[in-house]
Order: structure tokens, then C-alpha cells, then sequence
């Protein structure tokens, strides 16, 4: 991982970190390493630290709305994905998970639905009763 300073940049990267998981985080900025450490960095400076780190709605909230635009739009079933788990880890149920996928049907169409239904299956059942949120 590329060095990065500033307070910015920590404040973000703990909430990368609390959100995702800190493997998760390390992982996808590692990834963005290899092609472009300067969008790792705004990932974690312009996403994290000044949306993420904003008032005015919970953690779990922006994950929920996280989990209905990415289902809208379609074609984002990895980062749909991975925004489930981190709405697991900041305490969001997988009946609210589901419940907000049902409810993108009727704005943004069945087929997404349905396809935003398939990876919480994936997800929800790659997690047993006895995992807690983080």
C-alpha cells in the first residue's frame, strides 16, 4: 500500500476500516494499488472521511441507501456485495437488507430486484447465526 498521510486521510481510513472490516479495507486498497494508489486515496479521503464521516445520517442508513442505488443501477453485484457485508458489520439485519432490495422493485424494476435479491442470498448465506456485527 502506498504511503499516505494527514489527518484526512486517518480519519477515513478508520472508517474504511470499521465499515468494511480492516482485511476488506487493506484488500481493496491494494487492489487500487496496483493500478492507481491516487484513487485508493480519494476512495478513502473524498468517500470515507467526507461523505462517510458526515452527520445527519447513521452508518446504518448510508449503507441501506448504499444497498438501494447499487441495486438500481445494476450491474454493480460485487460492490452490492460487499456493501451487504459492511451493512452487517455496522448492525443492519438481513431482514432490512432484503427488505430494501424488495422495495427497489418498485422504482427501479423486477429485474434488478431480483438480481439485488441473488447476492444477499450469496452473501446472507455465507454468514452463520453466530457472526456478530463488528
Amino acid at each position: 500500500m502506498a504511503a499516505h498521510e494527514g489527518e484526512r486521510y486517518e480519519r477515513g481510513r478508520e472508517l474504511m476500516d470499521r465499515i468494511l472490516g480492516p482485511e476488506t479495507a487493506e484488500r481493496t486498497l491494494a487492489g487500487f494499488d496496483e493500478i492507481s494508489s491516487d484513487f485508493g486515496k480519494y476512495v478513502v479521503e473524498a468517500g470515507f472521511a467526507d461523505v462517510y464521516g458526515r452527520e445527519g445520517l447513521s452508518l446504518p442508513e448510508r449503507q441501506l441507501i448504499n444497498i438501494a442505488v447499487l441495486t438500481a443501477i445494476g450491474g454493480a453485484e460485487p460492490q452490492l456485495a460487499l456493501h451487504m457485508r459492511a451493512a452487517l458489520n455496522v448492525g443492519v439485519t438481513a431482514e432490512k437488507i432484503v427488505e430494501t432490495v424488495f422495495h427497489t422493485a418498485l422504482y427501479a424494476g423486477h429485474p434488478r430486484a431480483g438480481n439485488g435479491l441473488a447476492v444477499a442470498r450469496e452473501v446472507l448465506g455465507q454468514r452463520s447465526d453466530e457472526d456478530e456485527p463488528r
